[in-house]
């Protein structure tokens, strides 16, 4: 059995299932209003942990398979996906859906992800802790509009397989700060509230708005997103699925303080449906 392992270095999230579940144990979920698809951030635990988690705490209970769906890939990239038999966590190991991924090979095309990347090995210990007894399937979609399609072709893939589906896309918002060479609101707290309030609020609008072209153009045009298209493709997922919108569970910054830094980064997490 090929199994893909940690390539993030120590420090991302805790390595013990106990510091994992201990951390996890006080995520809070709406109980009331679970749902199949979700964004969750992708910082480390310290920065996002906690609105990260109440992504995936949002999504039903009983998948079959949990698709995760990262980014940081730009406009005519293949999708990425990872095709060994299982992925390693805390918890052991998280079989891959190889089902499902084949299925999905055939009709989007791809590639096998054989890179360092965060955006979804951060979610991993989450998903395996929530979903103990379901399958994984690891995707990164590319920031264009096709990925909205994919995203409804999971789904029917998904209903023709038989599966019950959930989706985990995964996006950090506005990086911001002479760290990622963007700071056209100079620094301190008049650049800490435009972030906030204004570049990662329109971002926000146009992901509850279920506006798909809006949110690409947001994400190319404000730098307000760093995985667009795995959002895009939780959006057509919950469409094709009728869902329902995407509504905000939570909001927050790396800024931790009342000292400001000279870089920081934006998180929010989302559940479709009511």
């Amino acid at each position: 059995m090929q199994i893909r392992d940690y390539s993030l270095p120590a420090g991302w999230f805790p390595r013990e299932k106990t510091a994992v579940s201990a951390f996890l144990s006080e995520i809070k979920a709406d109980l009331q209003n679970k749902t199949r698809a979700a964004i969750s951030p992708h910082a480390g635990w310290t920065y996002s942990g906690k609105i990260a988690a109440l992504g995936a705490a949002n999504l039903e209970s009983n998948a079959d398979t949990v698709v995760v769906l990262g980014g940081h890939l730009n406009a005519g990239t293949p999708p990425l996906f990872a095709m060994e038999d299982a992925v390693r966590t805390p918890f052991g190991y998280m079989k891959i859906d190889a089902s499902l991924r084949q299925n999905l090979l055939k009709e989007l095309g791809g590639a096998e992800d054989r890179y360092r990347d965060n955006t979804i090995e951060v979610l991993l210990p989450m998903v395996h802790y929530f979903f103990p007894e379901a399958q994984l399937l690891w995707l990164r979609l590319p920031a264009e509009i096709s990925s909205y399609e994919s995203g409804k072709i999971i789904a029917q893939i998904g209903e023709k397989l038989g599966r019950n589906v959930n989706v985990l896309a995964s996006t950090d918002l506005t990086h911001y700060g002479e760290n990622y060479g963007f700071s056209p609101k100079g620094r301190g707290e008049k650049a800490l509230s435009w972030m906030r309030d204004v570049n990662d609020a329109a971002f926000i609008k146009a992901v509850e708005s279920g506006d798909s072209e809006d949110v690409l153009r947001r994400a190319q045009c404000d730098s307000s997103s760093c995985s667009a298209g795995a959002v895009l493709g939780a959006m057509g997922f919950a469409d094709c699925a009728k869902l329902g919108k995407a509504r905000l569970l939570e909001y927050g910054t790396s800024v931790s303080s009342d000292d400001i830094p000279d870089s920081f980064v934006g998180y929010a997490a989302f559940a479709f449906g009511k």
